[in-house]
């Protein structure tokens, strides 16, 4: 070979990995997104403007260098299993769950596809993932709630309504977080002087009913844990408390706003934005596996001051000045 071809092949061969990675860099990325929520579902929205907002500010803009694909399950875990299926199959770059019901399908389906959660509790003991520090294989996210949140929530209720001796308890018996929100108020409840029913959604049962007889007792409370279904239902929740006069506490503040009770949780929005930094490395070439379980930093407890005249609830005077936010 002469030396002016051998000097041609290997300009050449060092040129093509440049062209590679520059084709490799301008390839659109995609990102499937499956959420609890309907799609007309405000909160739901602003959870994914948050999301989007994020990623622009890294770099990524819709429809330029990332497409993303929605799925909405709306609190139905038939619908939440097969948009998990639909999402797999298209083989998106990383794909967002939101909730618990549909990561294990997800988890399932593929070890392949790294995973982003968010507004998933206790992810060790469910199953989802094996440690918090470094999760290893294709998932890593952002978490909700410890368990012993649930003992938090029936104190925090039974100091708006000290009358209260007895509360239902509306959860979700097949979801494993539930489960641990609800052992960790039966631990307290009896310092508390409380008397707890579980009512279970789990299946989408009706609970109108159960919350009427329960209601025809005096001196009741209802805790309502956050699962796909409850928040779906939420608006029909509130409506109920307010109909048989129950101090609630919930564990959002968006219910709160909507005219529940009262609320104490994490900013789910700004865990979206979290969420979407992780989609951020992951894209960038980091791996789920080597990204920590972040945990919220901060729970914020917000108090309907509206909600409690609907149901002529007398709040302790001192009890709103602890609360980061009152609604008037």
């Amino acid at each position: 070979m002469r030396r002016r071809d051998f000097i041609t092949l290997l300009g050449s061969a060092a040129a093509y990995p440049l062209g590679a990675r520059a084709q490799q860099a301008d390839r659109v990325r995609r990102i499937g997104v499956l959420t609890v929520y309907s799609q007309t579902d405000r909160e739901g929205q602003a959870r994914n403007a948050a999301f989007l907002e994020t990623l622009q500010r890294l770099g990524w803009t819709d429809g330029r260098n990332v497409r993303i694909e929605y799925r909405w399950s709306a609190g139905d875990t038939d619908r939440a299993k097969a948009a998990a299926a639909e999402l797999v199959r298209s083989t998106p770059d990383v794909i967002v769950v939101a909730g618990p019901t549909a990561l294990p399908e997800v988890q399932r389906l593929t070890s392949t596809i790294p995973i982003v959660f968010t507004q998933v509790s206790d992810p060790v003991d469910s199953g989802f993932i094996t440690r918090l520090a470094r999760p290893g294989g294709n998932t890593s996210g952002f978490q909700n709630f410890e368990p012993t949140v649930g003992g938090k929530w029936l104190g925090l209720l039974k100091e708006a309504a000290p009358n209260m001796r007895r509360t239902a308890v509306l959860f979700q018996s097949d979801a494993v977080p539930n489960l641990a929100f609800f052992r960790a108020a039966e631990a307290v409840a009896p310092s508390l002087e409380v008397q707890l029913t579980a009512v279970d959604v789990h299946g989408g049962v009706e609970f109108g009913g159960a919350i009427a007889t329960f209601a025809g007792e005096p001196d009741g409370g209802l805790m309502v844990l956050p699962n796909p279904y409850t928040v779906a239902n939420r608006g029909a929740i509130i409506l109920l408390a307010a109909r048989h006069r129950l101090p609630a506490v919930y564990a959002f503040r968006y219910i709160a706003a909507e005219g529940g009770l009262m609320s104490y949780g994490p900013d789910q929005v700004e865990q979206w934005r979290g969420a979407a930094t992780y989609v951020d490395r992951i894209l960038r070439g980091e791996k789920p596996g080597d990204l920590p379980i972040q945990a919220p930093t901060r729970y914020e407890l917000v108090i309907n001051m509206k909600a409690a005249k609907v149901i002529g609830l007398t709040i302790p005077p001192a009890f709103p000045l602890r609360a980061d936010e009152v609604i008037e």
